[in-house]
């Protein structure tokens, strides 16, 4: 294992040279009753997963980290969460590595049009409609490039790839502030300065952009996302609420879909 990064006081950092998931440590973590914020960090994952079960080749030089949180909220908003990682995580890379990544709803990072970064959100109902605990999982490419299924849209990069070079225990030290300080922001005042903070950082209103639909495929223009985590999208026929969905370049048609 490399350096031990410094983490904030109120952090439970967990090393570990290898795991199949961070992610799949840190939910047994929250079923052990492990507290808010445990984070748990390896070099190198065996089995690491992105959303609709894809798989996310993890070798060692990039950052894989989940974030166990017990937020007092309702399930409803706890996707707000990815927002705040996001948000964050582009933040350190620009202020530790010098790269102008930029966000995609709802979960990537790009840099130079290619996705060096993913985030799964993961949660538990405690009942009556409250969030017991969420993990939030992200990896970074930072020193190598792993394969990316067609069906994702944007091939993938690495911030090495791009001429940044950074150690995944000094993007760490820069992430885990950042996101806990807009982890407190949210609590105390809801969604709308997370928001603010995304689309600071967000494509450019006005990108075209394809986004796949479980029932087909939409063309548009990026508007930027509503009060609840929606994006918004323009089309000839006025702006459209997408609550779930996947954005893909207009260059890139998804799979399956004329």
């Amino acid at each position: 294992m490399t350096r031990h990064p410094e983490v904030p006081p109120d952090c439970r950092l967990i090393t570990r040279d290898s795991v199949g998931s961070t992610s799949e440590e840190a939910k047994l973590l929250a079923t052990q009753s492990a507290p808010d914020r445990t984070v748990v960090w390896a070099l190198e994952q065996t089995a690491g997963r992105g959303r609709h079960g894809r798989t996310w080749d993890s070798p060692v030089g990039n950052l894989y980290v989940s974030i166990l949180l017990r937020p007092n909220s309702n399930v409803s908003a706890a996707p707000q969460i990815g927002f705040a990682v996001g948000a964050a995580m582009a933040d350190a890379i620009h202020n530790t590595a010098g790269a102008n990544v930029i966000l995609k709803w709802p979960n990537d990072l790009l840099l130079d049009d290619r996705k060096v970064s993913g985030i799964l959100l993961e949660s538990a109902d405690a009942g009556d409609g409250v969030v017991d605990w969420v993990v939030a999982g992200i990896g970074v490419n930072l020193a190598s490039t792993p394969e990316l299924p067609v069906s994702t849209g944007f091939p993938a990069g690495s911030l090495r790839a791009s001429g940044h070079e950074i150690e995944p225990a000094m993007l760490l030290e820069a992430f885990l502030p950042r996101l806990f300080g807009l982890i407190d922001v949210w609590a105390q005042d809801g969604f709308a300065p997370v928001r603010t903070a995304w689309e600071k950082m967000s494509m450019a209103p006005g990108t075209p952009i394809n986004v796949k639909l479980p029932d087909g495929t939409v063309a548009g223009v990026f508007e930027g996302i509503d009060e609840v985590g929606n994006m918004i999208l323009g089309t000839p026929d006025g702006p459209v609420q997408v609550a779930v969905g996947d954005v893909f370049p207009v260059s890139s048609v998804p799979t399956g879909v004329s």
